[in-house]
C-alpha cells in the first residue's frame, strides 16, 4: 500500500527472532501485574467473540491474571479497533482483530479513526475460519431453494427480493456476499449489523433471508435446524461439516475459483515492548496447541494457527492488497 507498510513489517520481522520469543529472562519484569482486557470489536455471539472467549481462560491460566473480553461493536469493527489502537501500549489492552479491521476497512472506509498497520503490533494469528452460506429455512421453502444453484437461479429471476445480512460493513462476511453477487450477476440488498450475533438472530426470525457467516458462530443454529447451510466458502470442505460442498462445487462454472475465508488474531497497540509481544505470542501459541483447545476450535469450524508476529504482519499486508481489489471490482460501499 504505502512505503511505511514495508518498513513496518521489516522491523517486525527483525524483532520477532527466536531469542525474543523463547528467552524468559527477557520478559518485562513484573508483567502482567493486573487483569488483561481483550477488545472484541463486534457484538457478543459472533465468531470474533466466540474465539476470544475460548482463548481467554487458557491465557489466564498461563499468565496468572484475569483475562476479560470487552465487546465494543460498531462501524464494521472500527470503533473497538480505534479504542484498542489508542490504549496504553503496556500489554493490558489487546485487540482480537479480524481480516475486516486489519485488511479490509482501510480500502472501504474513507477516513478510519486508526491506521491498521502503523497503530498495531501483530502478536499472533489465532485462527483461520471458512464462511458458510446459511438461509432461513422458511424462506428457502417459500422460494423452492434447496441448493446454491437454486439460490442463484431465484436471485437472477427475482432481483432485489432476497435480503443479505452481514456482521457489519467491511467484514469478510459482507465482502463474501459482494463477491458472490459479482460472480453470479445477482442483486441482493445488504443490511449490516453490529456483529454476527444480532444478524443471525434476525435471520432466524425471518427478518433476513441469507448470510455468509463465519462457521463457528453459525454452527449452533445449523445443528439446531434454525438455519440451513448450503455450502462453505473455502476451497476445500470443512472438517466440521464434511457433508457441505464448497461454493465452487455447488455453484458450477459461474462460481469457479470462489474463495473467501476469515481470520482472527491478537494485536497490541504500537509501542508495546517486544518482550511483552513475545510473551503473549508464546502463551497464546501454547494454548492453541493444547489438545482441548484444538479439538474445541476444530469442532467449531476454526483452524488454530499460532503464527508469529512477523508472519502475521506479512499476512495482513497481502490480505490488504487482495481485498482492496475485491472492493474496487465489486463497488462495495460502507453502509
Amino acid at each position: 500500500m504505502h512505503p511505511q507498510i514495508t518498513r513496518r513489517h521489516l522491523l517486525l520481522a527483525a524483532a520477532a527472532s527466536p531469542v525474543v520469543l523463547h528467552a524468559p529472562q527477557a520478559w518485562a519484569e513484573g508483567w502482567p501485574a493486573k487483569p488483561i482486557r481483550i477488545i472484541v470489536p463486534f457484538a457478543p455471539g459472533g465468531t470474533t467473540d466466540v474465539l476470544a472467549r475460548t482463548l481467554a481462560p487458557e491465557m489466564q491460566k498461563s499468565l496468572g491474571q484475569p483475562v476479560t473480553v470487552d465487546n465494543k461493536p460498531g462501524s464494521g469493527g472500527n470503533l473497538g479497533a480505534a479504542e484498542a489502537a489508542k490504549s496504553a501500549p503496556d500489554g493490558y489492552t489487546l485487540l482480537m482483530g479480524t481480516v475486516g479491521t486489519q485488511a479490509i476497512n482501510a480500502a472501504l472506509y474513507g477516513n478510519l479513526p486508526f491506521d491498521p498497520i502503523k497503530d498495531f503490533a501483530p502478536v499472533t494469528l489465532v485462527a483461520n475460519v471458512p464462511n458458510v452460506l446459511v438461509m432461513n429455512p422458511a424462506k428457502m421453502a417459500a422460494a423452492h431453494i434447496n441448493s446454491v444453484a437454486d439460490l442463484v437461479k431465484y436471485a437472477k429471476e427475482n432481483p432485489g427480493k432476497l435480503n443479505l445480512a452481514s456482521s457489519g460493513s467491511g467484514t469478510s462476511i459482507h465482502l463474501t456476499g459482494e463477491l458472490f453477487k459479482v460472480m453470479t450477476g445477482t442483486s441482493m440488498p445488504h443490511t449490516p449489523y453490529k456483529g454476527s450475533g444480532p444478524a443471525l438472530a434476525d435471520l432466524v426470525a425471518g427478518k433476513m433471508d441469507l448470510m455468509f457467516d463465519n462457521l463457528p458462530s453459525a454452527t449452533p443454529f445449523i445443528k439446531s435446524g434454525q438455519l440451513r447451510a448450503l455450502a462453505v466458502t473455502s476451497t476445500t470442505r470443512s472438517f466440521a461439516m464434511l457433508e457441505l460442498p464448497t461454493i465452487e462445487e455447488a455453484g458450477g462454472d459461474v462460481l469457479k475459483g470462489f474463495e473467501a475465508t476469515s481470520w482472527f488474531g491478537i494485536l497490541a497497540p504500537t509501542g508495546t515492548t517486544l518482550e511483552i509481544v513475545g510473551r503473549l505470542h508464546q502463551e497464546i501459541s501454547r494454548a492453541l496447541n493444547t489438545p482441548t483447545m484444538r479439538q474445541t476450535m476444530l469442532a467449531q469450524g476454526a483452524i488454530p494457527s499460532g503464527m508469529g508476529s512477523a508472519a502475521f504482519a506479512r499476512l495482513i499486508t497481502s490480505e490488504s492488497y487482495k481485498w482492496a481489489k475485491v472492493i474496487k471490482t465489486s463497488g462495495a460501499k460502507a453502509s
